[in-house]
This record gives structure tokens, sequence and C-alpha cells, in this order.
């Protein structure tokens, strides 16, 4: 009953953010005008406004930010590390790198022709990792995937730093991307991603108790019948789906995916069947509050929903590492 009550304050939280992010922003809209606009759209500036700028961003941060939480949530589950987000998988620096060579060799620079080199170089490192923690009698374990992500995101890094720093045009569209940001994205940036999305959430809600077993450790997991490879292969790739199309929606966003599941935890406990859909709708409700936070303390201008997140997220990373019992995932 308390985690049924706690998941329909979270979607009553969700609903507050998105109706927030559809009427703040630069521009001073009535309540009433962006309801119009909605409903019965006349093509007027105000309603140009809420349907072409705030809608768009606000579908793309409702996708972005539940991919990002249900991918972090799964992460954690699969390396049973409360500091685990998806970048620990290489996702971010994949689909960086990708970026900066779509840029720098075929002159790729607006932000919707991205998506396709963003998931493609997410998905390319993230198969690395997994190939390279896989090595060995034992398999994926937690300890060399995230061993493996260290040592490939650091190679890429130095990579997408060693092209950038002889490329001044490449480091300008790049920097856009990087940030993480919601705006200048368009419904169709969606609707192409949709089947990655649909697919990632599928696959992750159904490795949900097969998370739950491997947090038990890998012994006991396969003495309960838990075919242990499959489902952290599984579990993996929904990550890669997730995280690599919520990046190529919005670019690098961090912390998100770590945050949200140690917000959900607290209702949930440990168990993936709740703390997944919490995550799901927790997820965007940080994003889109970032992103109107974003757009109200620099009026007439505003801050990337990424570089508040960043803000936000550094502290509350601080207060994870403090806290003592997070090593009871």
């Amino acid at each position: 009953m308390r985690r049924a009550t706690g998941l329909l304050l979270a979607v009553a939280a969700l609903t507050l953010v998105v109706l927030a992010s559809l009427a703040l922003g630069a521009r001073d809209i009535a309540p009433g005008v962006v309801l119009g606009a909605l409903v019965d759209p006349t093509g007027s500036t105000d309603h140009a406004v809420v349907l072409d700028q705030r809608l768009p961003r606000t579908v793309v941060g409702l996708a972005a930010g539940a991919a990002l939480g249900l991918a972090g949530a799964v992460m954690q589950g699969i390396t049973r590390n409360p500091l685990a987000d998806p970048g620990l998988l290489g996702i971010n620096a994949g689909a960086s790198l990708a970026v900066v060579l779509a840029t720098a060799v075929l002159g790729v620079t607006s932000p919707s022709r991205f998506i396709w080199f963003a998931l493609a170089g997410a998905a390319v490192a993230a198969a690395i990792v997994y190939g390279v923690g896989a090595i060995g009698r034992e398999g994926a374990t937690p300890v060399k995937l995230a061993l493996a992500g260290t040592a490939v995101t650091a190679g890429l890094t130095s990579v997408i730093t060693l092209l950038l720093i002889t490329d001044t045009d490449t480091i300008a569209a790049y920097r856009r991307w990087s940030v993480g940001s919601l705006a200048g994205r368009d419904l169709d940036t969606v609707v192409a991603l949709v089947p990655f999305l649909l697919a990632g959430a599928g696959l992750a809600l159904v490795t949900a108790r097969a998370l739950n077993l491997l947090a038990l450790g890998d012994d006991l997991a396969r003495g309960l019948g838990q075919n242990v490879h499959l489902a952290r292969a599984a579990a993996a790739g929904a990550v890669v789906l997730l995280a690599g199309a919520a990046t190529a929606m919005a670019g690098p966003v961090v912390f998100v995916g770590l945050v949200v599941p140690h917000l959900a935890r607290p209702l949930t406990g440990p168990d993936h069947r709740w703390l997944l859909p919490y995550s799901v709708v927790l997820g965007p409700v940080v994003l889109l509050a970032a992103d109107v936070v974003g757009r109200l303390v620099l009026r007439p201008g505003e801050l990337e929903a990424g570089l508040v997140v960043a803000v936000v997220g550094a502290p509350a990373l601080v207060a994870i590492v403090r806290r003592t019992k997070v090593a009871g995932l």
C-alpha cells in the first residue's frame, strides 16, 4: 500500500512538472493561453511558442528522463554498485566520440542528425565493454564490467580530446550537444527513437525478477535457477537501448541515472519490481524540473538542463557516498 501510494504521488509530481514545463519560460504566457494552444491552436505567437518550443522539449524530457532513470536503476542492479550509472558501460563516451567523428569527418552539425551516430557509438562502446568484461571463465562479473567500462571510457575520452584540440569547428558544434539539453530537439527525433525506447523499457522491466536474484550474489542466484550470464546480458542490452537513445536525444546528461534510483529506493527498498517503475516516473521529474529551473534563473536567457542537473547532482552524489546504507542494494 505504501509503495502504491508513493507511486501515485510520483505520478502527481510528474504531472505538475509537465504543466510547469509547458507554462513557464523566458516568455510569460498565461495558463489559459497554454491550454488554448493545446486544444485549439490559432497560430498566434504565444501558441507557436507553446507548440513549437515548449511541447517538443517537454516530450523529449519525458522520454529521456524516463530512459535515463530506468537505465540507472538497471545498471546499479547489474553491477551491485550504488554509484553506477549508464555511463559506466562507456555509453556517454562512445556516443560522444561518434558525434565528434560525424562532425569532424562528415561535417554533421545539426543535433537532429547526431542521433543515429550517437546511438551507434553508444552501442559499439557498450559492446566493447561487455565483451572485455566477459573475458574469462567467470563471465561478465560486476567488478570486471566496472573496470572495463572505466578503461574504455578513459581511452575514448582521450581520443575525443585529441580530435577536439585539433579542430576548432568541431569544438563549436560538439560543445552545444555535449552539455546535455532539451532545447532545439523536435518531435521527429523522439518518434524516430521510440522503438529503441520501448524495446529497452520492455527488456528492463522483464529483468526485474532476475535483478532481484542477482542482488543476492551470483552463486545464490544460480542455486535458485537463474541463468546469471543471460540475465546480465539482457539487462545490459536494456541499458544500451535506453541510455543510448536518451543520449542521442538530449546529449550526455549526467547524474539522472545515478540519483533517481536513490530517490526511489527509500520507498521501494531493493525490490526491482517496484524500483524500476518508480525510476521511470522520477527520471523525467528530475530532468524536466532541471530544465524549467534553467529557463527561469537567467531570463531571458537560460541554462541547459544538463548543467542544472550537474550542479544539483554533485551535492547529491556526495550525500550518497556519505550514506551508510547504500551498500544494502
